[in-house]
């Protein structure tokens, strides 16, 4: 008997979902978007399988959309723990060596300003990077270990929240590419007795924070109750990820031509830079650049409905 093929919706928006541990993001979004029926999804950068919180989904339209929220800089909460060095740097690996880890919260402090700013680090070879079209993590399955280069990173905010039974809690603010577990194992060794992280929490990515995050039972119990449907109540506007860039309103005459691919004069447009668009009912239509000539040019465009 033949297979009848599932009808996706066609739904737009983002979701900030509170991801669980040992689940990796990519099934996190294909939960999703099952429990929604979304035609098109995607999510913004992924959390480790160990790693818990905030992990925006984009759904419909919002997928364009995506690549600026993998730029944002994130927030994280973790707990390193010290005297233990593992082969993936965090708690699903295999201990490497135990040391007695005699360190306080002074010798933690005193350490944390090397670790603020610019700095670099050396991705983990447990990590999705590519080596030769292979992710990094596939080789460090197979035993091998490849050269790496050091890489710059911002950590805006690195502090020391409680400090007990040879475990060090941290918050952490941080630009895009930087890997928390190299950060711990970094710090672990300045202390000279090693460190990886026994949990991870994102609390921020890019202008979400943990607040907003729905979890995956409160999603699947407005599912049980109310169908695919049920769950629109939790997205938020396509554009919801971009509220930081300025925003213009072009004339209906404007909106026409830009929707058609032609850059545009505003007169209260920004002198340079990124922004969003909406058309003269308020509708977000897009994002565009200012040109050289002080026009807007459109460089992702929202489908009409």
């Amino acid at each position: 008997m033949a297979q009848v093929k599932r009808i996706r919706r066609n739904v737009s928006g983002l979701l900030i979902l509170d991801k669980p541990r040992g689940m990796s993001s990519n099934a996190a979004l294909q939960k999703v978007r099952w429990l929604l029926n979304a035609e098109k999804a995607g999510h913004t950068g992924s959390l480790d399988p160990l790693a818990t919180g905030v992990l925006p989904l984009c759904f419909g339209e919002a997928t364009k959309f995506s690549q600026y929220l993998l730029d944002a800089d994130k927030g994280y909460e973790t707990l390193a723990q010290l005297g233990v060095t593992t082969t993936t740097g965090d708690a699903e690996g295999e201990v490497l060596e135990r040391r007695e880890a005699t360190v306080g919260r002074e010798d933690i402090e005193a350490l944390l300003p090397r670790f603020r700013g610019e700095i670099k680090q050396i991705p983990p070879m447990y990590s999705a990077l590519k080596k030769d079209g292979q992710p990094l993590y596939k080789l460090a399955r197979a035993g091998e270990v490849v050269e790496r280069e050091a890489r710059s990173v911002t950590i805006a905010r690195l502090d020391l929240l409680a400090c007990e039974n040879s475990q060090a809690r941290l918050a952490v603010a941080c630009s895009k590419g930087t890997y928390i577990r190299t950060l711990v194992e970094d710090l672990g060794q300045a202390l000279g007795c090693g460190a990886h992280v026994a949990e991870l929490r994102r609390t921020q990515a890019g202008p979400f924070v943990l607040a907003q995050a729905i979890s995956l039972e409160t999603l699947e119990k407005a599912h049980a109750e109310g169908g695919n449907e049920a769950l629109d109540q939790f997205l938020l506007p396509v554009d919801s990820g971009l509220e930081h860039w300025p925003l213009i309103q072009l004339t209906e005459h404007s909106a026409y031509y830009w929707l058609h691919g032609q850059p545009v004069r505003a007169p209260e447009a920004p002198k340079f830079g990124m922004m969003r668009v909406q058309d003269h009912t308020g509708r977000f239509i897009g994002i565009g650049e200012v040109s050289d000539d002080g026009r807007i040019a459109p460089r992702r465009l929202i489908r009409s409905e």
